[in-house]
């Protein structure tokens, strides 16, 4: 019997969700996420949840509607994606769905255990946190299965190069 050295598991792949749009805090979470992302060989994953349309009269209308809105969210998670490649130099991994954004999220997170991180940026206006913050700072915080990364939505490109 021979002693063969002692295998180790490979290091899972860190996986940084962000929840996209076209606030001035999700640049901050993204920018955030990718410069984590870059410093421990990770990936940014890009979630983008469409409102459901509720236009029942006329099916073609409807489905046209969502074709459109599809799109859209496409072209955001594509454009966003230009920045993800910049920062990391890998190939963000996308979800597009459609529903109530905070439901969505919660059934990715427990649909695909490959991500884990979930990072949010804190609104920096006076309407507070954002709805998904404020979710999860009361009672949706329990739901989460993976660790949940606040960035204050006020912070500079330098700034976050300190923290990150």
């Amino acid at each position: 019997m021979t002693d063969a050295p002692p295998t180790t598991a490979p290091t899972p792949v860190r996986i940084f969700l962000v929840v996209a749009d076209d606030s001035p805090e999700f640049t901050v979470a993204l920018t955030y996420a990718c410069q984590r992302a870059a410093k421990v060989s990770g990936k940014v994953a890009l979630l983008y949840v469409m409102e459901p349309i509720e236009f029942q009269n006329w099916r073609a209308i409807e489905d046209l509607m969502r074709e459109e809105r599809r799109l859209d969210g496409e072209q955001i998670l594509q454009r966003h994606a230009k920045d993800v490649v910049r920062l990391t130099g890998t190939v963000p991994v996308f979800y597009l769905r459609e529903g109530d954004r905070r439901s969505e999220l919660l059934k990715l997170l427990e649909e695909d255990h490959s991500i884990t991180v979930l990072v949010l940026a804190s609104g920096s206006g006076p309407e507070g946190p954002g709805p998904l913050l404020t979710h999860f700072a009361s009672s949706g915080y329990s739901r989460l299965r993976i660790p949940l990364t606040v960035v204050p939505g006020t912070l500079t490109e330098a700034e976050i190069a300190a923290v990150a």
